[in-house]
């Protein structure tokens, strides 16, 4: 079964590949604490115009290099969007 993420862009300067970082949150056994963990994938990105601070759906495959061990799938929101919900919200307001 194949491993499908969500996450956030954080990086696209290398030639195909992307830096994807995502979280995960878990309550910490004893104390009863929720707990925020990240981490980071590089991520083939073959032709989608990705930039940093999208919220993209990876998914894993077969190794494409040492560090490169899943692809992007799609593109669910773009940075663009979200500041302009934000700055519609405040508008309202």
């Amino acid at each position: 079964m194949k491993k499908i993420l969500i996450g956030k862009v954080v990086s696209n300067k290398m030639l195909k590949t992307v830096v994807v970082m995502v979280e995960r949150k878990f309550r910490y056994p004893l104390y009863k604490k929720v707990i925020t963990r990240h981490k980071k994938y590089q991520v083939h990105n073959e032709d989608l115009q990705l930039n940093v601070g999208d919220i993209v759906k990876i998914s894993e495959t077969k190794p494409i290099s040492k560090n490169k061990h899943f692809i992007v799938i799609e593109k669910i929101n773009d940075k663009s969007q979200i500041t302009n919900n934000k700055s519609s919200s405040n508008v309202k307001k």
